[in-house]
């Protein structure tokens, strides 16, 4: 089992310089620790019933981790493609590349939220072939030249960028089955398309808002569909992000009443916290440990722990009391 934790880049309404300065310390501290990267989330609007937060700008918040870090990686978890246009997204992407010494892990996604695609003007309907036609162009941008692509949504015309990458970063594709809300268009299963998407990357994430059950019935759909195509699915790195926060409290009662504040902030209150304790870490330190263990048995061999807050002392808690009690990949 591998270990990366998220670096909190929450744009709380009283966000000051102080505040957001806390990323630097946090990202410094998260490499010390020995976690395998610093994910970063991707939202600029609340998205009432399934967040109560948003987050700053994700690209730029890696080139402030990269430039106070030295070895840990930097991934996007996940960037929402159709939010970019591919030639612009492929030059951040090559400038994070070399100002990091080649340290970036590029997680996508289509996205989901409504108000944010139409804040775009961008028809939600069009999330899916516009995600697999990014990822098509920034692909060739970042390591061929004189690209020529005549897309649906995008034309690209014997364009070089220089300089080209060796090769393409580490690709993962986040996904999976969500707890059904009346406010999100996903589904509580795998979706076809998403899993051809994970079919030609190199690392799947499993969405946090399922349950424990939901993510081990998409490790299992991935893996068939690998098979279906004839590719080997420990080929795969199998990852999942989610949200915790630990507490010094043995008695489950006890843990939920300290943590149900943290959640409710980042969450938003329109779910019950019935239903957050159904897909969320929660409980005394013990539970957690067990619920993530009982994933790594159902193939999950990457976990991204997201802290609440900017609390430094998550990031000793998580190094002390969870990573210990799992062999190191």
């Amino acid at each position: 089992m591998r270990f990366a934790v998220y670096l909190p880049t929450y744009a709380w309404p009283e966000l000051d310089f102080d505040q957001a300065g806390r990323t630097r310390a946090f990202a410094q501290k998260a490499e010390r620790l020995g976690f395998d990267a610093l994910w970063v989330c991707e939202h600029f609007l609340v998205a009432p019933g399934l967040y109560g937060a948003v987050w700053m700008s994700p690209l730029l918040c890696l080139a402030h981790a990269a430039a106070v870090t030295t070895r840990i990686r930097l991934a996007t978890g996940v960037l929402v493609l159709p939010y970019h246009h591919p030639v612009t997204l492929a030059r951040e992407v090559q400038s994070l590349h070399h100002l990091s010494g080649g340290r970036v892990v590029l997680g996508v996604a289509a996205g989901w939220d409504a108000r944010e695609f139409e804040s775009l003007g961008i028809p939600l309907a069009e999330r899916g072939r516009r995600t697999d036609e990014i990822l098509a162009i920034v692909r060739r941008l970042l390591t061929e030249r004189d690209v020529t692509v005549e897309g649906r949504y995008y034309q690209v015309r014997g364009l070089t960028m220089e300089p080209l990458l060796p090769r393409m970063p580490e690709l993962w594709v986040g996904g999976g089955a969500k707890v059904r809300t009346a406010l999100s268009p996903d589904k509580t299963y795998m979706d076809e398309a998403v899993l051809r998407r994970i079919a030609g990357a190199d690392g799947w994430l499993a969405r946090a808002a399922g349950t424990d059950a939901m993510v081990k019935d998409d490790v299992a759909a991935v893996r068939a569909h690998l098979e279906k195509v004839g590719r080997d699915p420990a080929s795969l790195t199998y990852g999942h992000l989610n949200f915790v926060h630990l507490v010094d409290a043995r008695d489950r009662a006890a843990a939920l009443a300290a943590q149900r504040p943290r959640f409710e902030r980042v969450m938003g209150a329109h779910r019950s916290f019935e239903a957050l304790q159904q897909s969320y870490l929660m409980g005394p330190t013990a539970e957690i440990v067990e619920r993530i263990a009982g994933l790594e048995r159902a193939g999950i061999e990457y976990v991204v722990l997201a802290p609440l807050d900017y609390d430094l002392e998550q990031l000793d808690r998580f190094a002390e009391e969870v990573v210990p009690r799992f062999a190191r990949g």
